[in-house]
């Protein structure tokens, strides 16, 4: 129960990743407050978790969304300990033809919130003296591969803010991390490898470990980069990928 006493922010809770992330929280004596655009999901999820779980509707690309949100849950649960930056949106857009709106609707999703929620949740955290903020990046933040714009842009972006959130955050005993996962069997994964026949299989041979990644395998590292076990840990960047951004092409 490494979580116990703690209250957790997570965005993009409802499915994939963030699901699996309040799920462990939970599972490790958390009090897990999240948001999302799915409400069915989101609300399937609480009910099923019970009174240890609040979630609340909201785009984190909306400022005024997500801090009416954030007051919520502060009045549910009391201030936030550890904040989940997880919620995102995949881009396969031309440099060319992508216009300007569409640039500046997915960074809304894919990187300002990471400063929006640090926004709302660090007046608290600094007041305590503490607290933890994981942001969900990708293995796209370090290594990607053609069609990903601008995702791989967004994702390096991640990286450099949870650099200089840290650092600006360490002399209030805030520690601000980044966990970048692999390929993982989220929902969405598992509909992009049956699209094509033998795209599984491909993918499994370039893996090292000869598989794919679980959701739950990245919830357990982001639930020890909340806790009071990673204490000295800040400004990192942890690969759950299986090995593979260790691989040559």
């Amino acid at each position: 129960m490494k979580l116990a006493g703690h209250h957790i922010f997570i965005t993009g809770g409802a499915k994939g990743i963030g699901e699996a992330i309040v799920r462990d929280c939970v599972a490790e004596g958390a009090n897990v407050s999240y948001v999302d655009i799915d409400s069915a999901s989101g609300e399937k999820l609480a009910n099923e978790l019970g009174a240890k779980v609040k979630f609340v509707k909201a785009s984190v690309a909306s400022f005024e969304e997500l801090s009416k949100a954030f007051t919520e849950v502060v009045a549910a649960f009391g201030e936030v300990t550890g904040v989940v930056n997880n919620a995102g949106v995949n881009s396969h857009a031309d440099p060319v033809t992508m216009t300007d709106k569409e640039w500046d609707d997915f960074f809304a999703v894919d990187m300002k919130p990471v400063w929006l929620t640090a926004k709302l949740a660090l007046p608290a955290m600094r007041k305590a003296g503490k607290g933890s903020i994981v942001n969900i990046c990708s293995i796209h933040g370090r290594l990607t591969y053609p069609g990903f714009f601008p995702y791989g842009a967004a994702k390096s972006a991640v990286l450099g803010l949870t650099r200089n959130l840290a650092l600006d955050e360490g002399k209030h005993e805030i520690r601000v991390n980044a966990v970048s996962p692999g390929y993982i069997l989220t929902d969405l994964t598992k509909g992009w490898l049956n699209a094509e026949a033998g795209r599984t299989e491909r993918a499994n041979s370039i893996q090292p470990m000869g598989r794919m990644g679980q959701p739950e395998e990245v919830a357990k590292v982001v639930t020890f980069l909340l806790s009071d076990k990673s204490t000295y840990v800040s400004g990192s960047d942890w690969a759950v990928d299986g090995g593979l951004g260790a691989r040559s092409a």
